[in-house]
């Protein structure tokens, strides 16, 4: 068997185990069990595979709660997955994941997202070439600078056993990946945010997108109990819809991840599960100056080193 195919039985087997590690722990919090939707693709479709899909929808704390896993092989790489390795242009894959997406139900609890995933591919010269992805983000709809710098101390501290540069290099990709480039906005506080990364060598490169997922619900969960009890009305309850707006605009427009499931005939319940319940629009909605609404833009929607 190949140094390849074994990584991939090892990634499966931590995705699956990350999966139920997380949705366990959300279902202790929440009091609302995950419906789990298990799938496979049949033969004859682009893509061959199977996954598990779980989604906890109308609980207490979270609207709506989305964690998948896949793992699925399909004959030609879709364009999403091939920008920075060309030479891979149509090449037979194999690519695995957790994603989640975390709608709260509460104004002042952040959205987060979380992915980490493993790609092969078979390039044309017979070689097997792998690499890993992922990376976590936090949006939250009122700002509270304690929140951004723990979640960001949580990504950096996963991350320091790599070296030195990992956390400045993939917060920084993180910056500019989760940016709205028709708004000329940041989606959230940011996170961590790595691609097509093999540059430590299979096994600390695999090692490495394992302490990201591990290190999510130290990340998120302590900001959850810090914030779900706290007051609102229907003004907090309004700008939370409008923002939601934001997010579904960047995962349908820029979202590679979106553009990859799509584009390899991925499962489109389990890809859009990212989607919240409800969100709303509204014609250029510029916040008063001095609300917390506006500080959100002035304070938290820029770039910044929060540790």
């Amino acid at each position: 068997m190949s140094s390849t195919a074994t990584a991939a039985q090892d990634v499966s087997a931590y995705l699956k185990g990350l999966q139920a590690r997380i949705t366990t722990a959300v279902t202790e919090l929440d009091g609302t069990p995950f419906l789990t939707d298990a799938w496979e693709k049949p033969a004859g479709e682009p893509l061959q595979g199977l996954g598990i899909t779980q989604i906890l929808e109308g609980g207490p704390l979270f609207e709506r709660a989305g964690c998948g896993f896949s793992h699925v092989t399909g004959p030609k790489l879709p364009p999403s997955a091939t920008q920075h390795r060309p030479e891979l242009a149509g090449a037979p894959f194999e690519a695995m994941g957790v994603s989640l997406v975390f709608h709260p139900r509460n104004p002042y609890v952040p959205t987060v997202h979380m992915n980490v995933r493993m790609i092969s591919a078979t390039a044309p010269d017979g070689r097997e070439v792998c690499w890993f992805g992922g990376g976590m983000d936090l949006t939250p709809y009122y700002g509270f600078e304690a929140d951004a710098v723990h979640f960001h101390q949580t990504c950096k501290t996963a991350l320091q056993p790599f070296g030195d540069d990992k956390y400045p290099r993939f917060k920084t990709w993180c910056d500019t990946y989760f940016f709205l480039k028709h708004r000329n906005e940041q989606r959230g506080v940011g996170g961590v945010f790595f691609d097509d990364f093999s540059e430590l060598g299979q096994a600390q490169s695999q090692a490495m997108m394992q302490a990201v997922g591990n290190a999510f619900l130290d990340a998120y969960l302590p900001i959850v109990l810090r914030r779900k009890d706290t007051p609102y009305g229907e003004r907090e309850r309004a700008f939370q819809l409008y923002r939601r707006g934001r997010y579904v605009e960047f995962n349908l427009v820029w979202d590679r991840g979106t553009h990859f499931g799509l584009q390899s005939g991925g499962r489109s319940e389990s890809i859009l599960l990212s989607m919240p319940p409800l969100v709303s629009w509204a014609y250029q909605q510029v916040p008063e100056a001095g609300t917390p609404e506006a500080e959100l833009y002035r304070t938290y929607l820029v770039p910044r080193d929060w540790v």
